[in-house]
């Protein structure tokens, strides 16, 4: 197992130009990483090659690994001509993942944001087929490079853990699977630890978030809060910090065998650099003690 961090992590200070995804590559090193999932805000690389190339560099030399890369996407798009530009533009991305070395990648398959009705399982069945013929065609095209694609729990349309193996038995590639971001189940009010036992034998990545949770009828006040698909309402917290049953979820997927890359992924209110560090070491720790 190793742990590493997510460049959207580091959002606030990559957007204020306080530190640049080169930085991060060294920041993360420093403070215990093994390997760094790129989100490309802040920065891109998909029109920047230099860049890429420079990541791919500075990772190489500071002995992290480039573990994943994880990017929006909308297969569910109104004319044929929409969605063939959809699948180029995802391309180029896997294109230029190919040339950092990454051979794990994450993709949506639909808007992120999307209005009450489109949360329905009928608007999901009804998209089905767009989300289905766009996956397939990424993931062959990625699987000449050895690229595994993925579909996280992510995006309030494919969120819930059925929705996710719904869509991966839908399209049946051998190097298409599922990113289990252990917390994203609750933004669509799943328990956390029923969705992570469903969905973790599908999983070649897991993403380690933590949620403050306040029911629907207990507004909490000002801060970075959302809602869920039923409108309770949640806000980002350090790992270990927060509402999510961590130390059992870890138990759960210790105990499951697997092995591969962990990936911490902060969002919270706190001050990026350190959150990020003990979200890190307290998943370490977590681990260890499982």
């Amino acid at each position: 197992m190793k742990v590493g961090l997510s460049t959207y992590s580091l959002l606030n200070d990559l957007k204020s130009g306080a530190m640049t995804v080169l930085d991060a590559v060294d920041w993360i090193a420093e403070n215990g990483g093994e390997h760094m999932e790129l989100v490309p805000y802040g920065y891109t690389v998909e029109d920047n090659h230099e860049l890429a190339d420079a990541i791919r560099e500075k990772a190489s030399s500071a002995g992290i690994l480039l573990s994943n890369y994880s990017m929006p996407a909308n297969f569910v798009q109104d004319t044929e001509e929409a969605f063939a530009a959809e699948m180029e533009r995802v391309k180029r991305h896997v294109d230029v993942v190919h040339r950092m070395g990454i051979t794990h990648m994450r993709h949506d398959v639909t808007a992120f944001t999307l209005p009450k009705e489109n949360m329905s399982i009928a608007w999901f069945e009804e998209s089905l087929p767009l989300i289905v013929k766009g996956s397939r065609i990424i993931a062959d095209y990625a699987a000449q490079f050895g690229i595994t694609t993925t579909i996280e729990n992510h995006g309030f349309s494919v969120q819930a853990s059925d929705r996710v193996q719904r869509v991966l038995h839908a399209v049946d590639r051998p190097n298409f699977k599922t990113t289990l971001d252990i917390g994203n189940f609750m933004c669509v009010d799943e328990n956390p630890i029923i969705g992570v036992m469903k969905n973790l034998p599908y999983a070649s990545l897991v993403h380690f978030k933590d949620f403050y949770f306040r029911p629907y009828d207990e507004h909490p006040g000002d801060g970075v809060w959302f809602t869920t698909a039923h409108g309770n309402f949640l806000r980002g917290a350090i790992v270990g910090h927060g509402d999510i049953p961590i130390r059992k979820i870890v138990k759960l997927i210790k105990a499951s065998g697997y092995d591969g890359n962990i990936t911490v992924e902060f969002e919270g209110m706190e001050e990026c650099k350190a959150a990020s560090k003990i979200a890190m070491d307290n998943l370490r720790r977590f681990w260890d003690e499982a």
